[in-house]
């Protein structure tokens, strides 16, 4: 947690030539590849550079906007889902950054399954799901925007979606194609999948970043600090990916190396961290504004009572890159 007298003793001095200012932020899961601009950050000296400390803490069952939220973490790294949710519920949280520039999720299924060739064909089969509003949501979108009837079967597996569909005992689930995709290959699965934008799904950016609107209005130097280093370690990440593997399975527990070095590679390769001229990072407004939209429109997003909230019109305060001008 950011200490105020420590912070308010320190004013009037350049940030790296303070003593290290202590930091925290909260992960949305466990240590993976999302997350390695923020480890390579740390082990390479980046945030000591800005005089920060910084603390990744490990994940919990407490979700990262939760902490974020009640001030346990000073940043929060969240999916967009979870971000959306919480601020659309009220939170006072802003984004800051956005990890992935475009979507790395998608619908898997296997390739042998004869039944399978479009999304339309997914009406009555079995998924296996996670638990959440948002999968109804895309899956009866990409369904009927492929001229199929909505009506599927839903068994909640958990991580468990995995071996249930390479045994066959499901049809479908979705994966981060990035990680599981990876994974999948690894094992020599074989496995087609259907990207959510082909069926009506907006382009989502992914893997936000985000902080209290208090600590943006009364620590923005230090916001721009560790936003800064934190776009470093990223960048250095995008350029260097073997070397960055290297330095986030040593930092972390990964029962198979290899799939953190072919995550990496296939997020380079698939152009997620960098997208044309937009600086690593960097949050586009209006697939921002189309994904918070979908998620209103399709009911996900529910107040404390159940009721699905109401579109608020503009969201354009939700989130802030000020820290990225010189």
């Amino acid at each position: 947690m950011i200490r105020p007298l420590l912070f308010a003793a320190c004013l009037g001095l350049p940030l790296a030539a303070q003593a290290e200012t202590p930091v925290t932020i909260a992960l949305d899961w466990t240590l993976n590849t999302n997350h390695i601009g923020l480890v390579v950050a740390r082990e390479r000296g980046f945030y000591a550079d800005a005089g920060l400390a910084v603390d990744i803490l490990p994940y919990s069952d407490t979700s990262s906007a939760a902490l974020l939220a009640a001030g346990a973490a000073d940043f929060g790294y969240l999916t967009a889902l979870g971000f959306i949710s919480a601020r659309a519920g009220g939170a006072d949280l802003v984004a800051l950054w956005a990890t992935m520039q475009h979507e790395t999720g998608q619908l898997v299924y296997n390739s042998d399954n004869a039944a399978i060739t479009r999304p339309a064909d997914l009406s009555g089969k079995t998924y296996a799901g996670f638990g959440s509003a948002w999968e109804a949501a895309l899956i009866g979108t990409m369904i009927r925007h492929d001229g199929g009837d909505p009506v599927w079967d839903t068994v909640t597996l958990g991580t468990g979606a995995y071996e249930a569909l390479a045994s066959g005992a499901v049809d479908f689930t979705l994966e981060v194609r990035t990680w599981e995709g990876v994974n999948s290959s690894l094992l020599g699965r074989n496995q087609s999948a259907f990207r959510y934008a082909d069926y009506g799904i907006p382009d989502q950016q992914n893997g936000y970043i985000a902080t209290r609107g208090a600590v943006l209005a009364d620590h923005p130097d230090l916001v721009a600090a560790f936003m800064r280093a934190t776009q470093t370690g990223y960048t250095w990440a995008a350029d260097h990916p073997e070397e960055a593997s290297a330095i986030l399975i040593a930092a972390g527990d990964f029962p198979n190396p290899a799939l953190v070095s072919g995550s990496m590679q296939a997020i380079v390769d698939g152009g997620y961290l960098r997208d044309a001229d937009r600086p690593v990072g960097g949050i586009d407004a209006d697939r921002f504004a189309q994904m918070a939209r979908f998620l209103f429109d399709a009911e996900v997003l529910t107040g404390a009572d159940g009721a699905a909230l109401v579109w608020p019109g503009d969201i354009s305060d939700w989130y802030d890159q000020d820290w990225m001008q010189p």
